[in-house]
């Protein structure tokens, strides 16, 4: 067992947060993640109120959290009733600020976690009044930015340290194993947010067909792209690209960005039914770095387990290790 601020703030066994992945992260995985330990969350995506409800069915009196891609959520912004409604354990933001919903979801005893991709990020949603902040690094799947998370996390708890102490930090980007949860916490991380691994999960929403994609990958595979953005007609914005695995539609439209934009309106009938069908050379499988770490699909718990089982084993292997050298 690893005891951390974050699991002392939350009531968790486990210093663990599954990624609000849009699509993939339903009812079904947040609360498995729960069950087991971590702390779950709903993906809000881009706003369907009636999924949301049916998700928030589906995970049923577990305690979970559910997160929004924040500057989609500005433009309907009553999706966060939605989700108030159900009194989440948590509200994740990202990809935009925080500001416009801080204070409702404040006020209403929420826990508001932030997840950034810079400094400047990280000190507006202290601003904010953060509860937790989490630091993204470039390894991450799905959309981000060009930090990486070793430097990244650090530089972050810094900020906290002298800006807000009370506020709780976690690393997102390249956690898979256990290395990458021992690792967060040596560069002063509270805990992690872990995407990619759960999207390899049993209880994730995602194709069979996706699945064998990724567990066949490297991280070598993946590429940060705005292809997928285009093709869906999603008004992304510029700063931030997505990790997904190199595809045939990738390697079909990469350089010719003009010519996707003109034919934007048949490409997007085309990408839908290729998501919809979860075909995974004319869609997008969206996953991280760290996909070269993935080698099988499994249960949540079973994954939750093998990681902090292995994060305290380094951690007290490397304590031991550093003592003895310390002591010769």
């Amino acid at each position: 067992m690893l005891r951390t601020r974050l699991t002392e703030r939350l009531g968790l066994r486990h210093p663990i947060i599954g990624a609000p992945m849009a699509f993939a992260a339903g009812g079904r995985l947040a609360a498995a993640i729960s069950e087991a330990g971590a702390f779950g969350l709903i993906g809000g995506g881009y706003g369907d109120a009636d999924w949301l409800r049916r998700e928030f069915d589906v995970a049923g009196n577990r305690p979970v959290g559910c997160g929004f891609i924040t500057w989609s959520l500005r433009r309907q912004p009553a999706i966060l009733d939605v989700a108030l409604a159900r009194n989440p354990k948590a509200i994740f933001l990202s990809f935009d600020d925080p500001a416009p919903f801080a204070a409702r979801i404040k006020n209403r005893g929420v826990l508001l976690i932030c997840q950034i991709q810079t400094r400047k990020d990280a000190l507006r949603a202290l601003d904010c009044g953060a509860d937790i902040i989490v630091a993204q690094g470039s390894e991450a799947g799905g959309h981000g930015e060009i930090r990486g998370t070793f430097s990244l996390i650090p530089e972050i708890a810094d900020v906290i340290a002298n800006q807000s102490p009370d506020a709780l930090l976690c690393a997102a980007g390249g956690v898979g194993d256990g290395r990458g949860i021992a690792a967060a916490l040596m560069l002063g991380a509270d805990g992690v947010v872990v995407g990619s691994r759960f999207w390899a999960s049993e209880e994730a929403t995602v194709s069979a067909r996706m699945h064998a994609v990724a567990v066949g990958a490297t991280g070598d595979d993946t590429i940060r792209s705005q292809l997928m953005d285009m093709a869906r007609k999603l008004d992304w914005p510029s700063r931030y690209t997505a990790r997904v695995l190199r595809n045939q539609f990738i390697k079909r439209w990469q350089g010719r960005e003009e010519e996707l934009r003109a034919a934007a309106d048949e490409v997007a009938l085309q990408y839908q039914r290729a998501w919809t069908e979860g075909n995974p050379d004319e869609s997008n499988t969206f996953v991280g770095e760290v996909v070269g770490l993935i080698h099988q699909i499994e249960p949540v718990g079973k994954i939750i387990e093998r990681m902090v089982g292995d994060a305290a084993r380094l951690i007290d292997h490397a304590g031991r290790h550093l003592n003895g050298i310390g002591s010769t």
